[in-house]
């Protein structure tokens, strides 16, 4: 884990725990296509690290820790074997479930954040380098599954939670680099976005809260009499000036 909570091994077993609920959510969705072993691991495994694993591409951090990092992928393919095996119970666990779920949305985006400003990029690539990370399993997942992503199905806030973690972890971070913090408050910050993204995330499920969509509106706006014919004049106008001057330069 990259940034100032990497630093600390709580946050570092708070993370393998969250990454193999990933795993399991993944897991499920095999399960639940009666796919077998072989999927059930393999889609645990890409929805666990899936994000980590785009986030080292496009940051060019080769090999990327979803297949060098012993204890990542161990957790990965530990999820698919439990859940294989375990999927009725996991499956009575919804709040549970949801809420790692959410905690593993909070902490990859922080993650993917900090770790493209720790690459020197920019606070708006970062940001996006934060979104690939977090949703970056999820949407492998749900394309290797060939079902629509969760990031569009689900109605309630999923994306938006951990864009707006991301975007927080910028300011966090840069303002930490120009000295207004220390990194214990730095720690702390970081801590709390995870707190919001899950608050939001959970918030959003137990209230029903959506985004808007399109405008409701019933009928285009139109042009008035008065405008269009306006508009017509012209266009005959510059006609006319057109032709006498085509007329006058045959002269």
């Amino acid at each position: 884990m990259e940034g100032a909570l990497g630093d600390n091994i709580f946050f570092l077993v708070v993370e393998y725990i969250a990454m193999g609920c990933c795993g399991m959510v993944g897991g499920m969705w095999a399960i639940r296509k009666n796919y077998d072993i072989f999927a059930i691991i393999t889609t645990s495994w890409l929805t666990a690290l899936g994000g980590g694993i785009v986030r080292d591409v496009l940051l060019g951090a080769l090999p990327p820790v979803g297949i060098a990092d012993r204890g990542f992928v161990f957790t990965g393919l530990a999820s698919g074997v439990i859940v294989a095996f375990a999927h009725l119970e996991i499956d009575e666990w919804k709040w549970f479930m949801l809420t790692l779920d959410a905690l593993a949305l909070g902490l990859f985006a922080v993650n993917g954040t900090a770790k493209g400003l720790d690459f020197h990029m920019s606070g708006m690539a970062s940001v996006f380098l934060g979104m690939a990370t977090a949703l970056g399993g999820g949407l492998i997942r749900d394309m290797v599954l060939n079902q629509v992503p969760v990031i569009v199905r689900d109605k309630h806030w999923y994306a938006f939670p951990a864009g707006v973690g991301c975007v927080l972890t910028v300011f966090v971070v840069k303002a930490q680099r120009a000295g207004y913090f220390d990194v214990i408050t730095e720690m702390i910050l970081d801590t709390l976005i995870v707190v919001l993204v899950v608050t939001m995330r959970l918030m959003s499920v137990k209230f029903d809260l959506t985004l808007f969509g399109a405008a409701n509106r019933k009928s285009p706006l139109k042009i008035s009499k008065y405008r269009r014919h306006n508009a017509y004049s012209r266009k005959i106008s510059d006609k006319s000036i057109k032709n006498a001057e085509k007329n006058n330069q045959n002269n």
